[in-house]
């Protein structure tokens, strides 16, 4: 493999990619974009729950309980009703998602030292906020009654009564709970997957079309110098835009950073080898640009955003699904990104995923060099 012949293939790709400039204004932009949208559009936090009341027993008891509710940032409470079709009709609507019912002997039962039940109703349309939901309810309505029942006690001279388990909790890497915090990072994965698939994606397809294949071929260059001389030049694109989604992460979002910036900078160079290797592959088995250009979004996006653990947490995953998450690169540096910005650990927890990021360059990259050598030859 010739150093020269590699290097004049890399300076007629950046020549293409100046000469382009709209096209490298969108490669630039388009990360940016990406990261703003997603970054504030998709939060998984669920709080100030949209919420009717239905207070039947019109007690203090009942307010104090009602009051419990609207302390919690948790809840919103919109205002109440005097009939059940007021919260069906608000939650038919989308206009709330949760409606608490206080029954009329509610106030009578906390005198008497009974058991008060409280009515929820929750819109289950989507399970997972629903369930959340339901469990903010429960540590409201556990933390009063814990606090109605040291009243009572207090009252009989018996003293405060201590829960049988003082449970403490305590939240390591992301403290705070909030979803931008690992939404973030493991979108910065998503959008180096597509932008450096779509990026590779036409450059042989590109030329077939145009009719430059042609010269190409009657040249002495090797399908491996090409394959290399086109990724290099497209990889200085991709750090840039690494670079710019981190700190756009960090700067915007104020995502946490606790590891080191070798081993982003070292993984961030694995998988984007890997992804552009498997953009040029792609557009060498491509007869067309249109057809690179599907073939290149279906084989990023979807698993980049389905399968690697950006959202959906796979052990959740049906068995089949996680078997084939483990051939999808983005799952490992999803985790990577996770470990490096949430809990700053380094090589020696990460190698697993780093040598697979390795193993899955070389990989494509030998497809790529075998596909190119077949249409040369």
């Amino acid at each position: 493999m010739s150093y020269r012949r590699t290097r004049a293939i890399l300076v007629k790709e950046l020549h293409h990619i100046v000469r382009d400039s709209r096209s490298l204004a969108m490669a630039l932009a388009v990360p940016v974009m990406m990261l703003v949208l997603f970054g504030f559009a998709l939060s998984l936090d669920v709080d100030r729950i949209p919420t009717l009341v239905y207070d039947q027993d019109g007690s203090s008891a009942s307010r104090e309980l009602i009051r419990q509710f609207q302390g919690s940032h948790y809840f919103q409470i919109l205002g109440s009703v005097d009939h059940y079709e007021g919260i069906e009709r608000g939650i038919d609507r989308n206009q709330i998602l949760m409606g608490l019912v206080v029954p009329r002997d509610y106030s009578r039962n906390i005198a008497e030292g009974r058991t008060a039940p409280v009515q929820i109703l929750l819109d289950g349309s989507d399970s997972n906020t629903a369930g959340i939901a339901l469990g903010y309810v429960d540590n409201v309505v556990r933390n009063y009654s814990l606090a109605l029942r040291a009243d009572m006690q207090n009252r009989k001279g018996a003293g405060a009564a201590l829960p049988p388990v003082d449970a403490r909790l305590r939240v390591w890497y992301n403290s705070s709970l909030e979803s931008k915090n690992y939404v973030v990072p493991g979108l910065m994965a998503v959008i180096l997957m597509i932008i450096a698939a779509l990026l590779t994606s036409l450059t042989i397809a590109r030329e077939r079309e145009m009719g430059t294949m042609e010269q190409v071929l009657s040249t002495p260059l090797r399908p491996a110098e090409m394959v290399l001389g086109k990724m290099l030049a497209y990889f200085l694109v991709g750090l840039t835009d690494a670079a710019v989604t981190v700190i756009v992460g960090l700067l915007i979002f104020q995502v946490p950073f606790r590891g080191s910036y070798l081993m982003l900078g070292l993984s961030t160079c694995l998988f984007l080898f890997g992804a552009l290797f498997w953009g040029i592959f792609v557009s060498a088995v491509s007869p067309t640009q249109l057809q690179a250009y599907q073939i290149g979004i279906l084989t990023s996006f979807l698993p980049a955003f389905l399968l690697s653990g950006f959202v959906y947490a796979i052990e959740t995953m049906p068995a089949i699904i996680q078997v084939i998450t483990h051939v999808v690169p983005a799952r490992y540096f999803v985790t990577i990104l996770k470990g490096v910005f949430l809990k700053g650990v380094g090589i020696s927890v990460l190698w697993p995923d780093m040598c697979f990021l390795a193993l899955y360059a070389t990989i494509v990259f030998l497809l790529a060099v075998r596909k190119l050598n077949q249409k040369m030859a």
